[in-house]
């Protein structure tokens, strides 16, 4: 157990900062006093080094069992090997308390390459029991003083994903929880950085978002208060009203809570990191790596299988992707940059994402990936991969109903016959929903600024350790790095190991001849019932 005595808060000037507070002496169990990482003075030897910000500092990471943030606890491990301790904060989850979900977290497989080589980086990580839609994050008192003396790295990137999400839940998980996070960071004793993690999508109905904070549809404290004192009934009952132009509450919740932390901006060395569509890995850990079937991952994951034809979306647009590990590079480097920043410096916004800096239409990010699922098909593939971009709904719900769901339920039917549980109708209902709530986004269009970013990577370029903190996406190869994303899927979602490759291969060379005979079928058909019809017409 480590204890803390508590210093004095106030600086200089006699505003009290937490930044700026003295770091506590700390000592170990006999009571002989451990080195503490205290605040970088900017103008010091080490100001420009961004791999030594982190030595023998602690962080404190919430979301980290999701995917952006067992990513970001590796590359932290790995890359800034001198940090002291890595807090997750994790609440029990079926079943499971803390401590059960902590040991199946640190056995997963992002941590294989850790585990290979430096497994003692992985005792690094500590877990804290609680929950940020609890008060006080649900911390028990000894967990609550240690974070308050140790930590001075915070990485919040807990938050519901799910657009469709009930807005009771999404404002306590993304906005009251947001604001338990910062009410906990602004006691800390000596805290250099905040990063919380947004999305660029908050503000969905400007064509063009620049690296700032705009107004929120409404005020964050009382949007607080309200979803506070009113039941979750109630407060779902009058979300659309709540919601206004925003597609969902999951933009709503981001907007909001935007405004929250830039309230805090005077108080906490605080910024802002907006990716758009976090996508598989770049490199790290590595090339292709996904762990879910959320969002466009599962999307490109079922055009591969050949059981989605039509996606409702306009080709013309450019879409926006972000690999996952240049985020959390983002992440590492802007956590880095805020504590160089001037106290009164305004809160930094950075927009991570691609459109503006190296961008990809829609239609080619389609043709790549209907490539890539032919050249490396998986041995689940269910029909010959191929399908359309369309904006005209009608088309779309009927292509939907004739390709989608006749052969989803085709399927199933053959598998009860076989003595086997129907899924196929099952997983169609659950893509379509998939597919609605991402429809707004690849119907639209946004210009990203990205000054912050730009300036951030160009900095990071210039640090000695520079090469290993990658921000910029401006020399992406499109081309390999979309195959590598479908190997990822194809790996680490299906769990499909290459030795498959030719029995895929083959199966897939059977369904094409399979396709151009229900193709040819299907004309046949069409041309005597076309002849059909004139005959009869011809007699009439």
């Amino acid at each position: 157990m480590i204890c803390a005595t508590q210093p004095s808060g106030a600086t200089e000037d006699g505003v009290d900062k937490p930044w700026h507070k003295a770091a506590p002496v700390v000592t170990d169990l006999n009571n002989n006093e451990v080195p503490e990482a205290g605040p970088t003075d900017a103008s010091g030897p080490t100001a420009g080094s961004l791999r030594s910000f982190y030595d023998g500092r602690c962080v404190f990471v919430t979301g980290g069992t999701g995917f952006l943030g067992k990513v970001l606890i590796e590359k932290l491990l790995r890359a800034c090997g001198g940090l002291r301790t890595i807090y997750i904060l994790l609440r029990p989850k079926r079943g499971l308390s803390s401590e059960q979900r902590y040991r199946e977290f640190v056995r997963h497989p992002v941590f294989d390459r850790l585990r290979a080589k430096t497994p003692q980086l992985l005792e690094k990580v500590v877990c804290v029991g609680g929950d940020i839609s609890l008060p006080q994050l649900g911390l028990s008192e000894r967990d609550h003083q240690a974070l308050l003396e140790q930590v001075s790295v915070v990485f919040h990137v807990a938050a519901t994903v799910r657009f469709n999400e009930a807005l009771a839940e999404a404002a306590t998980l993304n906005t009251v929880g947001t604001k338990r996070v910062l009410e906990l960071c602004a006691e800390m004793l000596q805290l250099q950085s905040v990063v919380h993690v947004s999305t660029a999508y908050s503000n969905p109905c400007r064509s063009e978002v620049d690296e700032v904070v705009y107004p929120a549809p409404m005020d964050p404290d009382q949007f607080v208060q309200c979803v506070q004192m009113l039941p979750g009934e109630v407060l779902n009952a009058i979300a659309s009203k709540l919601q206004g132009t925003h597609p969902n509450t999951y933009t709503l919740t981001k907007s909001i809570t935007e405004q929250l932390v830039a309230g805090y901006a005077g108080r906490l060395p605080v910024c802002i990191v907006r990716p758009s569509i976090v996508t598989g890995a770049v490199a790290e850990p590595y090339p292709g790596w996904i762990d879910n079937v959320y969002g466009i991952t599962g999307i490109m994951m079922e055009i591969g299988r050949g059981t989605i034809s039509s996606i409702m979306c306009d080709e013309r647009c450019t879409m926006d992707v972000i690999p996952v590990d240049i985020v959390c590079n983002t992440l590492i480097a802007a956590a880095w940059e805020t504590q160089l920043s001037c106290p009164s410096a305004p809160l930094r916004v950075y927009n991570c994402t691609s459109g503006q800096i190296n961008g990809i239409k829609w239609h080619e990010y389609g043709r790549l990936t209907q490539q890539s699922a032919v050249r490396n098909p998986t041995k689940y593939v269910m029909l010959y991969p191929g399908f359309r971009f369309r904006t005209n709904r009608a088309v779309h719900k009927l292509v939907e109903l004739l390709l989608h769901f006749l052969p989803a339920y085709l399927f199933d039917v053959v598998m009860r016959a076989q003595g086997t549980r129907p899924i196929m109708a099952k997983i169609a209902r659950r893509f379509q929903r998939a597919a609605d709530t991402g429809e707004y986004f690849a119907m639209h269009e946004w210009t990203f600024r990205n000054d912050n970013l730009r300036r951030l990577g160009a900095r990071v370029g210039q640090d000695a350790d520079g090469a290993e903190f990658r921000t910029d996406v401006s020399g992406l190869d499109w081309p390999a790095y979309i195959e590598a994303y479908m190997l990822g899927i194809r790996r680490y979602v299906l769990k499909d190991e290459l030795d498959s490759l030719g029995q895929a291969r083959a199966k897939l060379h059977r369904l094409l001849w399979v396709k151009r005979i229900l193709q040819l079928a299907t004309l046949l058909l069409a041309y005597y019932l076309l002849s059909w019809v004139l005959f009869r017409w011809q007699r009439v």
